[in-house]
């Protein structure tokens, strides 16, 4: 027997291909902002949304978090301490920035 279909939701891609996830699908997902999303595409090309699990690894991200290990680990020579000339410079080039995660992006 086939599931029953909730009645559908729609949404529109802005000019960046951006959408909002429409509120019957954040409640029926338990969406909250800057959680993720998994899309999954089937072979008939239908996709299906939800909501990625928060403990996954990224791939990517794994694999450079051990280059930079095993880097360290085999060219201890190469850690340095920062200097605290340089850490002044960061701040000072940040230190005016605001950062609002939550604004749409700007053309």
């Amino acid at each position: 027997m086939a599931a029953k279909l909730a009645p559908c939701s729609e949404s529109t891609l802005t000019d960046r291909y951006q959408t909002t996830i429409p509120d019957p699908v954040r409640k029926a997902l338990g969406l909250n902002k800057r959680d993720k999303i998994r899309y999954t595409i089937g072979s008939d090309g239908q996709v299906i949304i939800s909501r990625a699990d928060p403990t996954e690894n990224d791939p990517i991200l794994g694999q450079f978090l051990n280059f930079i290990a095993q880097d360290i680990q085999n060219n201890p020579q190469h850690i340095k301490a920062l200097s605290s000339d340089l850490v002044s410079r960061v701040q000072s080039l940040v230190s005016d920035v605001d950062l609002d995660l939550d604004a749409p992006l700007l053309d």
